[in-house]
């Protein structure tokens, strides 16, 4: 039996998202440092559901449910939005 674990699926696929699309042509101009990268993941995961697994079978299994074509949507939707709302107002001093 493996160990048990407690993460939010939807913190790890937003995570990844946002440093995918901050790294993408469309948003060169926003600041991807790791502030601002935090404040994003934040915005975006404050306005999105939570999803707690505590096994890593429960993880792949939520994987497979948030990778759905709705549920990505949603999750890009909310994390663009974040990245207008904090590259308004960066929370940093470079």
């Amino acid at each position: 039996m493996s160990k048990p674990i407690l993460k939010n699926v939807t913190e790890e696929i937003v995570h990844g998202l946002v440093r995918f699309l901050l790294h993408g042509l469309e948003y060169q101009t926003f600041c991807d440092c790791d502030f601002c990268q935090m404040n994003i993941c934040a915005d975006a995961l404050n306005h999105l559901p939570t999803y707690y697994v505590s096994t890593s079978d429960a993880r792949e299994e939520a994987y497979l449910t948030l990778k759905s074509p709705e549920n990505i949507e949603l999750i890009n939707k909310k994390i663009i939005i974040a990245i207008h709302t904090v590259g308004k107002k960066p929370n940093h001093t470079i």
